[in-house]
This record gives C-alpha cells, sequence and structure tokens, in this order.
C-alpha cells in the first residue's frame, strides 16, 4: 500500500517538475538556507552543478550560490505565509519574488523589473496571479486592526502624521485628510496629563519606546482615556525613519480605577472618622454618670458623623423576645415604628452574636451586639446614608466601638451593685466540679462555706472557706484539695472545723464580679454548690443567668425574688469599711475574726497569723490595731482618719 502511495505521489510530482524545468525564469526552493532544488534556468545563471541525470536534483547552500542571499533570506524570514513579496535586487539585473509555504519558500528571479512605468506596483502586478501579495495583507492587517495605529514622519517638521488606520479615525472621530500632516498634539486638551504629554515627548527625543495613559478629546469635544504606545521604526542603518503609534480607548477601565481610587479615598476618610468614633467614644463612656446618659451619648455622636443617619441602640424584651429602644438620635426609621422583629439585622446580631448588615431603602443597616464577658447587654445599630456599603475594615472599627460600649455600660451596672436598692435575688444550684468548692465536697466528706476573697502576696486571688465535717482535718483537706487539682492551704485548725485559703478550678467569684454580680453566699456539700447572687433590676439578669448556665454544666436556678433594699444593709456598712481599709488591714482582720483570735483562751496566736500572711509578728499586729481603730469609728460614727 505504501509503495502503491509513493508511486501516485511520485506520478504527481514528476509532472509537476518537469513544468518547472520548462520555466524560462530561474527558480529555486530554499528550506532551512539550503537550496533543496533549482530548475534548468536557475542552475545556468547561478553557475549550479548537479549529478548528471538528475533533473533539478541536488543541494546547495543559499548564501554560497546566491550573491543577494542576505536580502533574500530577511524577504523570507518576513514574508506571511501563503503570500508572495517582490524584492528588488540592486546587485542582479532582475528582481525576486518569494512565494512562502509553511515548510519552504520558492524564489522567482524575474529579468523584467517591475516598476511604475510598466503600469505595475508593489500592491498590484501580474504577480497576484501566484497568490495575494505579502505587502497587501500586511497593509490590510494594519488599516483593519481594532487598535488605532499612527505612522508619523520625524524627518519633516514638527513630525506629523503620515498615515491613520481606520481604527483611529473611529476612536478620534477624524477623517484621514483632517489627521495626515498634523502632529498628534491635537487630540490633547486642558485635562491632558501634562506628565504623560512630557515623557512621550522624552521619548522622542531620546528615540525609545514609551506607554502612557492620558486624557484624550475625540473631534466633537467628547473625552476619552487613551492609552498611547510610541516605537522608533529604523532602517538597516539603525537609523529612526518613522514613529509608529498605538492607541487605544481605554475609558471604560480607567473611569473604573478612577472611582476605586475615589471610592478608597472616601473610605479612607471616612474610616479616619470612625476611628476617633472610638476616642470620643471612651470618652463619653469615662465621664458618663449612668447607662442610659452613656447610651444616648454614643447614638448622638455617632448620628452626627458624617457617613451615617443614625444610630440606636435596642435590648431584648423577655418577655416578648423583640426588641426594644434604649436610646436614639438622627433619622432612624427602625427606632420609630414597631418593636424590631425577626427579619432585623439587629435580632440576627444578637442570636448570632456577630456583626449582621442588610440592605434597606437605599442604606445599609449594620448591627453589632453589645457583650462584655459573655454577658448581653443589648445591640447597637447604625445606618449609613445613602448608596454606601460598609466593608470588612468599618465593620471591623465599629465592633471595636460596640465593645467599648458594652464595656462601659458594664462598668455602670458594676457599679449599681452597691448602689442600687433595686436587686433580684437569685438562688441556684451547680454541680460543676471546675468550680473549686464542689471539687473539694466531692473529693471530701465535708461541708465548706465560703467567706470571702482573698489576694495572696503573689496576686493570685483565693477564698476563704470554713470547712467543717468528719474530714475537716487538715491532712484530709489538703489530700483532698491535691487530689481535685487545687491549692488549700490551711489557715487554723480547730476540733472538727478548718478555716482554709482555696485557690484553683475556674473562678466564679470573679466571673461573676466582672459582671456587676455581688456573690452574697456559696454553701457546697456533697459536690453541689447553693449560690445566692445579688443583681442589680436594671440589669439584664436573664443574660447573666443564661451565661451561667452555658459556663456551668449542671446549673439549676431556684428562685428569683425582687425586693427593696432599706437603709444601709450590713453588706453596704462592710463594702464603706474595706474601703477604707487597706489589702493588709483588712487581710488581718478577717483572718483573726474567723480564726477566733477574739475569743478567749485563744485558738490561734499572732505568730500563726502572721506566718499566713507571710508578714512579721510586730507588722501584723500594726495591721490588726490599725483595722480595730477604723472598725470602731465607722461604727460609732467619727469621720477622723489615719494610716
Amino acid at each position: 500500500m505504501e509503495n502503491a502511495d509513493a508511486a501516485e505521489n511520485e506520478g504527481r510530482v514528476a509532472p509537476a517538475v518537469a513544468a518547472l524545468e520548462a520555466v524560462v525564469d530561474p527558480v529555486v526552493a530554499v528550506v532551512d538556507g539550503t537550496i533543496t532544488y533549482a530548475n534548468d534556468a536557475a542552475r545556468t545563471a547561478l553557475d549550479l552543478t548537479s549529478p548528471e541525470g538528475e533533473r533539478g536534483a541536488g543541494e546547495w547552500d543559499a548564501a554560497s550560490a546566491l550573491e543577494s542571499w542576505p536580502r533574500l533570506k530577511a524577504a523570507v524570514d518576513e514574508t506571511t505565509v501563503g503570500t508572495v513579496r517582490r524584492v528588488p535586487l540592486e546587485e542582479v539585473p532582475y528582481d525576486a519574488h518569494v512565494h512562502r509555504d509553511a515548510d519552504v519558500a520558492t524564489i522567482t528571479f524575474d529579468h523584467e523589473r517591475e516598476d511604475a512605468a510598466t503600469g505595475g506596483s508593489e500592491g498590484e502586478t501580474d504577480g497576484t496571479a501566484l497568490g495575494e501579495r505579502d505587502r497587501t495583507v500586511k497593509d490590510r492587517a494594519i488599516n483593519e486592526a481594532p487598535v488605532g495605529i499612527t505612522i508619523s514622519d520625524p524627518d519633516r517638521e514638527d513630525n506629523p502624521l503620515v498615515y491613520v488606520n481606520d481604527a483611529y479615525q473611529k476612536i478620534t472621530g477624524y477623517h484621514y485628510d483632517e489627521v495626515v500632516g498634523r502632529n498628534c498634539r491635537f487630540l490633547q486638551g486642558e485635562d491632558s496629563q501634562e506628565v504623560a504629554v512630557a515623557e512621550m515627548a522624552a521619548a522622542i527625543d531620546e528615540e525609545r519606546p514609551v506607554t502612557v495613559e492620558l486624557k484624550n478629546y475625540r473631534k466633537d469635544g467628547t473625552e476619552f482615556w487613551n492609552e498611547v504606545t510610541i516605537a522608533p521604526v529604523r532602517d538597516e542603518d539603525g537609523t529612526v525613519t518613522n514613529y509608529v503609534g498605538f492607541q487605544n480607548d481605554v475609558t471604560a477601565r480607567k473611569e473604573a480605577e478612577l472611582a476605586l481610587e475615589r471610592r478608597t479615598e472616601e473610605l479612607d476618610d471616612l474610616l479616619e472618622r470612625v476611628e476617633g468614633l472610638i476616642q470620643d467614644v471612651t470618652d463619653v463612656v469615662a465621664s458618663s454618670t449612668n447607662r442610659s446618659e452613656l447610651e444616648a451619648a454614643v447614638c448622638e455622636r455617632i448620628a452626627a458623623e458624617a457617613g451615617y443617619d443614625g444610630a440606636w441602640i435596642g435590648e431584648r424584651n423577655p418577655a416578648t423576645g423583640s426588641i426594644d429602644v434604649r436610646a436614639s438620635a438622627g433619622a432612624c426609621d427602625d427606632s420609630d415604628g414597631p418593636p424590631i422583629d425577626a427579619d432585623h439585622p439587629a435580632a440576627a446580631a444578637l442570636e448570632e452574636r456577630a456583626a449582621m448588615t442588610d440592605a434597606h431603602e437605599g442604606r445599609t443597616r449594620a448591627a453589632f451586639p453589645l457583650s462584655y464577658n459573655g454577658i448581653e447587654y443589648g445591640v447597637l445599630t447604625v445606618r449609613t446614608d445613602r448608596d454606601r456599603e460598609i466593608d470588612e475594615r468599618e465593620r471591623v472599627i465599629l465592633s471595636a466601638l460596640a465593645r467599648a460600649v458594652a464595656s462601659g455600660v458594664n462598668a455602670r451596672e458594676t457599679s449599681r451593685v452597691l448602689e442600687t436598692d433595686a436587686v433580684v435575688a437569685v438562688e441556684l444550684t451547680l454541680t460543676d466540679r471546675s468550680v473549686a468548692p464542689v471539687a473539694l465536697t466531692a473529693a471530701a466528706d465535708c461541708r465548706l462555706e465560703y467567706r470571702r476573697s482573698v489576694h495572696r502576696t503573689d496576686d493570685e486571688t483565693a477564698s476563704l472557706c470554713t470547712v467543717t465535717g468528719p474530714e475537716a482535718t487538715a491532712s484530709d483537706l489538703v489530700a483532698a484539695a491535691d487530689a481535685a487539682d487545687l491549692d488549700c492551704r490551711v489557715v487554723l485548725e480547730r476540733e472538727g472545723e478548718c478555716l482554709v485559703e482555696l485557690a484553683g478550678g475556674d473562678d466564679l467569684v470573679g466571673w461573676l464580679s466582672e459582671r456587676g454580680v455581688r456573690l452574697q453566699s456559696i454553701e457546697s456539700e456533697d459536690g453541689r454548690a447553693r449560690v445566692t447572687l445579688e443583681i442589680p433590676r436594671s440589669a439584664n439578669v436573664r443574660s447573666i443567668v443564661e451565661a451561667l448556665e452555658d459556663r456551668y454544666a449542671g446549673t439549676d436556678v431556684i428562685s428569683f425574688q425582687q425586693r427593696e433594699r432599706e437603709g444601709e444593709t450590713r453588706q453596704e456598712f462592710a463594702a464603706r469599711l474595706e474601703r477604707d481599709l487597706t489589702e493588709r488591714q483588712f487581710a488581718a482582720l478577717q483572718r483573726a475574726y474567723l480564726s477566733g483570735y477574739f475569743e478567749w483562751p485563744r485558738p490561734t496566736t499572732g505568730e500563726d497569723l502572721a506566718q499566713s500572711m507571710g508578714v512579721s509578728r510586730p507588722t501584723f499586729h500594726e495591721h490588726l490595731r490599725t483595722a480595730e481603730a477604723k472598725l470602731c469609728r465607722a461604727f460609732f460614727g467619727d469621720t477622723e482618719s489615719s494610716g
């Protein structure tokens, strides 16, 4: 089969070779600089020899065989595949035509030169019968290119344009005869960028390529952004003969970039102002005397900021589940209407405990939960001015602002614990063994009663507790505490009772104190602690109790009781006295009382108590006497004080 195909192919090629042998003009085929075929006319004209009997066969080095090969080689490399290019040859009395194929270039030598006198031209001669002219293809490609193309002549005065393609005319609105002969600067106007114009001028002076973007003007006066590339065209000697320019209308892309830059600048300016809000809100937190004043001042400050229409702070209504507005400022349609429902971002922010936004009537509503140490104090909602979104950077800043507000509300609520007359007494039980009293009574057969928190010399906080029961001995308690990974230090041991400092585990007392909750008592037995709390009625009692239930497994609420205080309570008297005592004076007085130091006979000595505090005996007695004096003054009404 292969032999048959070869024979068939040879049968087709042979007549073609024979036909070329009959052509009177020289014809050669060139592949990679080697003449692989030459007809009889070429062998004669070029003095090529071949093995006898093989018509046109043989291989010759083109550079050696053809005097004009350097010029022909350049033409072969530059000619478009499937086209023909005429190459005038000065070295010999004829011209050449390069017929370009993908693998081979066929060169014919024409003894009759083509010139204007014979009615021919580079673009249109009898050579077109052999295939489309190479230069014609390239001319059409340039003229029909989708980008504007210009050619200027620097040898003429003011480097005028000598050619523009169709795309250039469409981009600028100018016709060919309105452009040729003029310098390209006629497209510039009052808003054209001087830096770009100067950069183009410098590049032309230095004969180097350049690309710039500048604002140009069409014939009808409309503006457009033009991406201009200018490059020098050099002859064989390296002399610049022309400049070619490429124009691309990049208006859409440039306007998008400029819009983004403007938006970024506006946002940077807005964020700078929003960051200033945090400092202002911090000042509000420091200067406000109560929660309502704080919330109103925060809303007013945000509403006064450019970029925001208004702001409001709301709190979840435990009865209805909706959000009631506590304070508002500016244009806040949300705060003036019915209670906020579950579809509002404020409701979602409380539910998810994260910032939430949505679009509403051409504006953005953003809600930020007010939460401090797990306690919910409501939600802050802001509304932007028209057609403005809130990006991630602004969201982060506003979230920080919300945390500052929540911290301020927490501070106000905490301060009300000792001041308010309206409180809610909450009684509950805990079985979570991360709480030290629960863990100790689960490990030892004893009953524990919390007395007070104390600060050790190493800045660690511990609970001072009285422990009673069969295993209320120093050795048993220390062993049980070690087993529960707790630190138990025995301050005083009596028969069936010990006074201990208990540290380790989760700091329930500190956690409650940070949330404005006063701990009334902890009584623990058999791994179950009964805890009594006192929470200001104005605080979010529901949120605090829910946080307790989430934090400590096995929490069971026994009762809620609202009550009013009458006069100064024992706790308030103690708190007032404690504020007057130094930390060491209070510790000495407390340890002396709880250890039975004031009883007779004394079950402990001043030396023992001094050691438990880590001080000398004289220092302990000095602290104790001063504390006793302050206690007497507080009780008998003497307002004088001493250190």
